[in-house]
């Protein structure tokens, strides 16, 4: 079990860095809607390109993230009753789910998209929208999302089943820790004292 519990940390590692990097995509597709809708309204004219490039990066950041929001527990779960169980109970069901839902769920994706990434990657396959974007890059993003959460779900079930052998504490349980999106802004709140900072120096 520690053998598991070791590679259960690397891919939480592994999560915890995408999602950190992750929330860059949502950053840049807002300032490309922006940048499109400026020029859309001040010189009457767009590209289909800058608007599909926008969805291309809400499907990476929605898709890549979802291994990293199962880890931070942040996904969608209507517990009205399991909220008034054990919390043995819960882990129980969170291990039922992660069998029986997410991962049967994570490989038929991975069964079905991964041809479809394949065909679309050989025949290199375009948008039919004039001046649109090649498609195969936000098809990878199908097996490569599904797969990363695959293996969060892998990490999440060895700590629960951990836990019941009362190895590890509680994986469920919140801890407070700063956010993607609070990084987000620090780096950018430092790359924006970095940049004044280069302008006083050249300026002296």
């Amino acid at each position: 079990m520690q053998a598991l519990l070791q590679c259960s940390r690397k891919i939480d590692w592994l999560s915890s860095q995408i999602g950190k990097y992750v929330v860059w995509l949502i950053l840049a597709s807002v300032v490309i809607s922006g940048v499109n809708a400026v020029v859309r309204k001040v010189l009457s004219t767009s590209s289909n390109a800058f608007l599909e490039v926008q969805w291309y990066l809400f499907s990476a950041s929605f898709l890549l993230a979802a291994g990293y929001t199962l880890l931070q527990g942040e996904h969608v779960k209507v517990d009205v009753i399991a909220s008034r169980l054990s919390r043995r109970t819960q882990i129980w069901i969170d291990i039922f789910g992660l069998l029986f839902f997410l991962a049967p769920m994570c490989l038929a994706v991975l069964w079905y998209g991964q041809p479809f990434f394949e065909n679309a990657y050989r025949s290199g396959e375009m948008s039919n929208n004039a001046g649109g974007l090649i498609r195969w890059p936000v098809y990878l993003m199908m097996p490569l999302g599904f797969g990363l959460l695959l293996l969060q779900g892998g990490s999440e079930l060895i700590k629960r089943i951990a836990f019941l052998q009362g190895l590890i504490e509680d994986p469920g349980a919140k801890k407070a820790q700063q956010t993607s999106e609070q990084a987000l802004a620090e780096s950018i709140r430092r790359l924006a004292e970095a940049g004044k900072g280069q302008r006083g120096s050249q300026s002296v």
